[in-house]
Order: C-alpha cells, then sequence, then structure tokens
C-alpha cells in the first residue's frame, strides 16, 4: 500500500469522523423546534432527522464542489496533511462547543480548519470564492433569517387570527412533521456536501482524481450514511439550547422558524451553491419568530452567546487546524 493511499484513507476516515460529530452537534438544527413543541418524540424527531440528512445529501453536489476549492494544494502526501490538520480542527471545535452547548457551525469551522491549515503550511486560499460564497452569505443568512421569520410569523398571526389557540396548536403540530422534514432534508443538503467536498479535496490531492468536479457516486452514499448515523446519536445540549433557552416556542412559531429556515438553506445550496450554516439559519429565524411577541421575548443573553460563538467559530477551528498541522505534519513527511 503506497503512502499517497494510506494518507488519503486517514484523511477520509478523519473526514467520516467529521461527519458523525456534525451530525449529532446539528441534530438540534432539524429537530429541537418540533422536539420543544412536542409535535414529535425526540426519537421519532431523531429517526425523521436522519432520513431526512440521508436524502439531502444527494442534492448538495454544489456545495461540495465549493468547499474542494476554498484552498490550493498541489497533490502530494505534505498536501494531505494539510487537509487531514484542517478536518482534524474542525472536529476539535465541534466538541467544544458541543461540550458548552453551544450551536455553532460546523460549516465554518471545517471552512476555517481548511483556510487555517493551507495558511500555516503556505498554501494559497482563494480568498475571492471565500467572500463570495462563505462571508457574505454567512452574513446575509441570519438577517435574512430574522428578518423572514419575523415577517412570515406576523402573516400566520394575521392569517389565523380568529382561530382557536388549542385548534391551531394541534394543526401546526402536524404541519410541523413537515416543515421539520424539509429543515433536516435542507441540513443533508449542505452539511454531508461539505464532508464531500474534503472527500473530493482528498482524492485529487493523493492523484487518484484529476479535478476536484468529479464527485464519484460511494461519497454521497457514504456521507449521507454517517451523517444520518451521527444525527440518530443526538446532541441534547444544543437541542436544549435551540429549543428552550432562546425562546419558549409553540407549534405555531416552531413551523413558522422551521418553515423559513429550510427555505434559505435550499436557495442557498441549490441556486448558488453557498455553503451557509443550518444553525444560524435556524437560529435566526427562532429569533425573527419570537420578536413578534415581543423583543424582550427573545433571551438576548443566551443569543448572544451564540453570536460569540459564531464570530469564533472561524479564527478558532482555524487556529486549532494550524496547531493540528504541526503536531501531524511528520505523519505526512
Amino acid at each position: 500500500m503506497s503512502a499517497e493511499l494510506i494518507a488519503v484513507l486517514a484523511v477520509i476516515m478523519a473526514a467520516m469522523v467529521f461527519d458523525y460529530t456534525n451530525g449529532f452537534h446539528d441534530a438540534a438544527n432539524a429537530i429541537a423546534t418540533s422536539v420543544s413543541t412536542r409535535a414529535l418524540t425526540p426519537r421519532i424527531a431523531l429517526l425523521m432527522a436522519a432520513a431526512g440528512n440521508f436524502i439531502g445529501t444527494h442534492f448538495g453536489g454544489s456545495v461540495a464542489k465549493t468547499v474542494s476549492g476554498i484552498i490550493s494544494v498541489p497533490p502530494s502526501v505534505a498536501g494531505l496533511g494539510v487537509v487531514f490538520a484542517a478536518v482534524l480542527g474542525a472536529i476539535a471545535w465541534n466538541l467544544i462547543t458541543w461540550y458548552f452547548g453551544l450551536p455553532s457551525s460546523s460549516s465554518h469551522a471545517l471552512i476555517g480548519g481548511l483556510v487555517g491549515a493551507a495558511l500555516i503550511a503556505g498554501y494559497s486560499v482563494h480568498w475571492n470564492a471565500i467572500v463570495e460564497k462563505v462571508v457574505i452569505p454567512m452574513v446575509a443568512s441570519p438577517f435574512v433569517g430574522f428578518v423572514a421569520g419575523f415577517l412570515f410569523m406576523v402573516a400566520l398571526m394575521w392569517t389565523f387570527r380568529r382561530g382557536k389557540p388549542a385548534k391551531l396548536n394541534r394543526g401546526f403540530r402536524h404541519a410541523q412533521t413537515v416543515s421539520a422534514a424539509a429543515m433536516s432534508i435542507g441540513h443533508g443538503l449542505q452539511d454531508a456536501a461539505k464532508t464531500i467536498g474534503v472527500i473530493v479535496l482528498a482524492l485529487y490531492v493523493g492523484g487518484y482524481q484529476s479535478t476536484t468536479d468529479h464527485i464519484p457516486p460511494w461519497a454521497y452514499w457514504t456521507s449521507a450514511t454517517v451523517l444520518a448515523l451521527g444525527t440518530y446519536a443526538g446532541g441534547w445540549r444544543i437541542i436544549r439550547t435551540l429549543g428552550r433557552k432562546i425562546i419558549d416556542l409553540g407549534p405555531p412559531e416552531g413551523f413558522a422558524a422551521e418553515t423559513v429556515a429550510s427555505t434559505l438553506l435550499f436557495v442557498f445550496g441549490i441556486g448558488l451553491g453557498a455553503p451557509i450554516s443550518t444553525t444560524h439559519t435556524i437560529t435566526s429565524a427562532i429569533m425573527g419568530v419570537g420578536a413578534t411577541k415581543k423583543l424582550s421575548a427573545v433571551r438576548w443573553g443566551v443569543a448572544g452567546n451564540i453570536v460569540g460563538a459564531w464570530i469564533l467559530t472561524f479564527p478558532g477551528a482555524g487556529l486549532i487546524a494550524a496547531i493540528c498541522y504541526f503536531i501531524t505534519r511528520p505523519m505526512f513527511s
């Protein structure tokens, strides 16, 4: 077995670990609102989220190609060491934020890891692609999620203003099954695609394909399966933060937040190929929905902690990846 093949397999295995941590770290994105409103039981919600993740993965080709084109690493074992360190940095950040129950972005952790490892190793970073495909969508998606969540909830309140609360709650609990499924598919579309992008990059840097444009079919199935397994494992710390600590959600609010967030995931992912954060999107939608009650209904202190985690994710994961590069570099020399 050649050194290149061993290195490629090491990167792919690390990518699978990241994929799994992404699943349990971001399971809350798809199901927290449904669980907190009692529209779905936790295990049923997790099972549905896992199935949705598996389905959504197969629509994430554009996002995967964006991720694989973030950095330029020449085909070599040393180049594979850069990708390996980047994935380790993202895994470490996922575990740190999971431990503290902060719904940070696995997507931006991975991209931050790629940038940090590439810079410390002296390779080039495609800053134009990062600005256009990562930074601008990263800033825009939470803002759009907040505004759209607010407006959509206002529209629901006006449309059903004469309805009986008990009857409306029952109806929206059923509707949440659909909106949570859409959210799960959007999560798979966005987040499994990032792992696929790492696999493609590893195959290219390892010399097993000539470009980063081709995605082998097995990459879809592998990433989808591992993400689904991670999702089913659950992420209860973050589920509690999203479902209860930001705002007390009812079925109408949960439906509104999930509908807005899933729509944005599809538009940015399929339409623009932009790897936006499912975490940022659902969190901002929840905050926008909550603001329709009154601004004080949103627990802005908790929201501030989440925003802090958002800001720290890119540089934090990048710094950890840089440290990992120095530690693991002898393995890829």
